[in-house]
């Protein structure tokens, strides 16, 4: 039996003028599909493709790491999720100890470490400690762990961060003083490559930014000013450009907007190579770029709705470049997720990379002119915010003067607008609300972390909101 022949006649060739004359019969017109991007620049429904594209490379070709959050309150129980988590797919663990701004209310005790790592090959598994004032003292209980199992700094994958920008923005307090922890970050450095440690020891984290509201354009601009500040700190400490780059590491969210999300992150790559051009650095290996899903974007309402947005949300993120991706559970708005609702988050990864082939191709964007060109509106976009901060003194400084949260409050209330004026919807809160909310299983709710009285606050604080927390305000 023969194949069947598709008449090449049947399907005749098409130009963009063509298009665009049958779009203005639709009477819509073009201005109707034109997106308004909340950084202020516009991006059309058609784009030529872009040949002379360069594949934007991340570290591992393909290949990205698939993250499991160690974030359980209980040191035995993490450590369960934990080996569950590496022998169900997943190939390094996030670790976020109790009162960084991304334990959203729970985290492993610092003196729980190594009961929650109990087990774990640690030659094997990746290690990220997620930005907090003791990541250094929960990398020795590790280097502890470690050596218990013969095995020295030099050979285990881990991840810190010296600074605490993120810490400062999220407290509005910096633990102990500025200029202190700016030189250790430098010393530490310094002193941990002596050690044979080659991890990254600063984390530019852009989450507390995007929690609270701010645009893809205002995230950028924040972690690049924070990883500057990083840059000049070890700058100052006697370590070159390079070395100090190779320090760094960077940490966006992303969200259920696909496109704009894919380019934000390559957005990132683009800004830093610029900066790194103009330290004198033109030939640097590729930054190391994670992603988690957005907060933000997360509904206690319908929370099955979560799974659609963060399948988006990895999707994007796989395809714009991350070299590690994290997934909140669905159930993470009502508490701490068990282990089903792990599972289904770990599982959604394995799927996008093992079974949907995502980690088959180096940068399955280049070339396509639409993202291309979103790719340059956005990183035009967090440049231009990057600049700001910079004008304002830098990251600190900018903190300090209220200035980067008062943008960054302006795109949240403008956003609160657009969901009041049902201009932008939430599936399963704003739109299809269900009319009794069903049960779902969470290890325990979050509790809400003590007022911290030491030493006057230096800055305002970025609270987190979620979309379905201003839509109720919305309305």
């Amino acid at each position: 039996m023969s194949a069947a022949r598709i008449d090449p006649d049947a399907f005749p060739p098409a130009t963009e003028a063509d298009w665009r004359a049958l779009v203005e019969t639709k009477g819509r017109g073009l201005d109707g599909l034109v997106t308004d991007a909340e950084d202020g620049f516009r991006y059309g429904p058609v784009y030529a493709r872009r040949h002379d594209a360069v594949p934007l490379a991340r570290l591992a070709a393909g290949r990205w790491s698939i993250m499991a959050r160690v974030d359980d309150v209980d040191p035995e129980r993490a450590g369960g999720q934990a080996l569950a988590d590496l022998e169900g797919g997943a190939s390094g663990l996030a670790v976020a100890i109790a009162g960084a701004p991304s334990s959203r209310g729970f985290g492993v005790p610092l003196d729980g470490i190594a009961r929650a790592l109990d087990g774990v090959r640690l030659d094997i598994a990746a290690l990220r400690i997620e930005p907090h004032p003791q990541s250094l003292a929960a990398l020795e209980a590790i280097a502890s762990l470690a050596a218990a199992a013969g095995h020295d700094l030099a050979s285990v994958s881990v991840d810190i961060s010296l600074d605490d920008s993120a810490g400062f923005a999220a407290s509005g307090r910096f633990a102990g003083d500025e200029r202190d922890r700016r030189a250790r970050i430098g010393r530490e450095t310094q002193a941990l490559r002596a050690r044979g440690f080659s991890g990254r020891t600063v984390e530019a984290d852009g989450r507390v930014y995007n929690d609270a509201g701010a645009t893809a354009g205002q995230e950028l601009g924040a972690v690049l000013a924070t990883a500057l500040y990083a840059l000049r700190a070890m700058d100052e400490a006697g370590l070159s450009v390079a070395e100090a780059a190779g320090a760094i590491g960077f940490t966006l969210a992303v969200d259920q907007t696909q496109f704009e999300q894919t380019a934000k992150l390559r957005a990132l790559r683009l800004l830093w190579a610029r900066v790194l051009e103009a330290c004198g650095e033109s030939d640097m290996p590729p930054l190391r770029l994670h992603a988690e899903t957005a907060w933000r974007m997360l509904s206690a309402s319908d929370p099955h709705t979560n799974m659609l947005r963060a399948t988006i949300a990895a999707f994007a993120a796989a395809t714009g470049g991350a070299d590690s991706i994290a997934i909140l559970p669905h159930t993470a708005p009502l508490g701490l997720a068990d282990p089903a609702a792990r599972r289904l988050a770990r599982n959604v990864q394995v799927i996008l990379q093992e079974e949907s082939g995502l980690g088959a191709v180096e940068d399955p964007a280049a070339g396509s002119g639409g993202i291309e060109a979103l790719t340059d509106l956005t990183a035009a976009a967090g440049w231009d915010e990057f600049c700001r901060i910079e004008a304002e003194g830098g990251i600190i400084a900018s903190l300090a003067s209220g200035a980067l949260q008062n943008r960054i409050a302006a795109a949240a209330a403008a956003r609160r607008r657009a969901l009041a004026e049902k201009r932008s919807v939430i599936i399963g809160a704003t739109l299809y609300p269900m009319e009794s909310e069903r049960p779902h299983t969470v290890l325990a709710t979050a509790t809400p972390p003590e007022p911290d009285r030491q030493g006057e606050r230096a800055c305002a604080p970025l609270r987190p909101r979620r979309l379905d927390e201003e839509a109720e305000v919305a309305a």
